[in-house]
């Protein structure tokens, strides 16, 4: 099985039937082509998440390249966003699931692309996506999906209601474990699916772009700033399945071997609605004897300056994340990074030199890999710093992910961003 990567020169040979159609196509308005290629992306909402900044990295990559970038959503607080970088933002009823919104949506979707002269739709989410695919259909365009997730399969139809994600002339996966993942569930030819990992954002998760100021600030406002122990954070919504019982178990276990003067536990995300898992992590924390080395700060508006306070960051998912942007994140910034041994960690921690993983689930294996990296030497953390970065650098930055994702894009058009002018019988 061939799965290519975002940096393999061949990125999208693999779309050149599905090119030269979207060639023909593109020659039904005329021998010459006097539009910018435009493409849709389809997602829910533009509220927050990594789905919303992927979809507007992208829309900025190609409004960079002369082309012209539109996102279809339900809308949000991130829209103001997207017309920043050079996209336009459209409001659509696309955050439904009912099936006879889904099926209107397609329609709306339809007169959408044949108004604004659409050569590539790109969807991003489940039901926007089913959405998507059929006004695409109606309109003879190309279909790209991206797969963003590990989704559950828990009752009958949710199988079939996935598969639109793989259903793409081009299939994205956002990791290797996710590529492997859509061919084994869903069947589809591999020679459809690319490797685009997500990336970093590495004009702000820079060290030389993060002043010593910003930390401190952040510090105090967390009530750290004199606090000399090692910082340990784990950044990540307050949902059960992110881990955070198991860091707060680890962290016991850890207390029991060093004591709570030998580190400082950070945990960063925004409570549940209802409160309750903020409650009872809490109530573990206590019953630990953990309150003076575990501190709980909520939201973080500035999560760059968050990971240069950190001397580890911790990735402690029950199940597999698909990528794990915050490891990836954390490593650009130069924390060392202590990762679950499973999903797309794999993949962007590099066991013994970036970080290290754990076995997932258990709290000694945790606790273990925390006290190896509470105990480097000082050339030992400098070496592992610097290798975090460089493993960033080469291989997960936005402007990679853009470039692959772009490069799709052109194949399934059959023409380049910079294309103008007449269409020749060979494109």
């Amino acid at each position: 099985m061939t799965i290519l990567s975002a940096t393999a020169p061949a990125v999208a040979q693999s779309n050149n039937g599905a090119a030269a159609s979207a060639a023909g196509e593109a020659s039904r308005f005329g021998a010459k082509i006097d539009h910018p290629l435009t493409v849709l992306q389809v997602l829910p909402r533009l509220e927050s998440g990594g789905v919303e900044r992927g979809a507007i990295e992208i829309a900025q990559a190609v409004a960079a390249a002369g082309g012209r970038a539109l996102i279809a959503s339900a809308g949000g607080r991130m829209s103001r966003r997207v017309e920043a970088v050079g996209g336009e933002a459209i409001q659509l009823p696309l955050s439904s699931k009912n099936p006879f919104n889904i099926y209107a949506n397609a329609g709306h979707l339809a007169r959408l692309i044949e108004k604004e002269r659409v050569d590539v739709v790109h969807a991003r989410s489940r039901a926007p996506a089913w959405s998507a695919k059929w006004a695409a259909q109606r309109t003879g365009r190309p279909f790209v999906t991206t797969y963003h997730g590990v989704y559950n399969e828990n009752f009958p139809l949710k199988r079939r209601y996935n598969s639109v994600m793989a259903s793409g002339d081009a299939v994205i996966a956002i990791s290797d474990f996710v590529a492997k993942l859509i061919v084994e569930r869903h069947h589809v030819a591999p020679e459809t699916i690319t490797t685009i990992p997500r990336g970093a954002d590495l004009s702000a998760f820079s060290d030389d772009r993060v002043s010593d100021a910003r930390v401190i600030a952040l510090a105090r406002a967390w009530g750290v700033v004199d606090d000399p122990r090692p910082v340990l954070l784990l950044p990540g919504r307050l949902t059960r399945w992110k881990g955070q019982t198991l860091f707060v178990e680890a962290l016991g276990i850890l207390r029991s071997r060093l004591g709570t003067d030998k580190f400082l536990a950070i945990i960063v995300g925004g409570e549940d609605k209802k409160g309750r898992f903020l409650a009872e992590l809490n109530t573990q924390i206590a019953q630990l004897g953990l309150h003076d080395a575990v501190r709980m700060v909520g939201h973080c508006d500035d999560m760059p300056a968050a990971f240069k306070l950190a001397s580890v960051a911790v990735s402690a998912s029950l199940e597999p994340e698909a990528f794990g942007r915050v490891a990836v994140e954390a490593q650009a910034m130069g924390a060392p990074v202590v990762a679950a041994a499973h999903g797309g960690a794999m993949e962007t921690v590099i066991d013994q030199r970036t970080g290290r993983h754990f076995e997932p689930g258990s709290a000694s294996s945790l606790a273990s890999a925390l006290e190896e990296m509470l105990l480097l030497s000082t050339p030992a953390r400098a070496q592992m710093r610097a290798a975090a970065i460089e493993n960033v650098r080469r291989h997960f930055s936005i402007e990679s992910m853009q470039a692959a994702t772009l490069a799709i894009y052109e194949a399934l058009a059959g023409r380049s961003f910079a294309a103008l002018g007449p269409v020749s019988s060979t494109s």
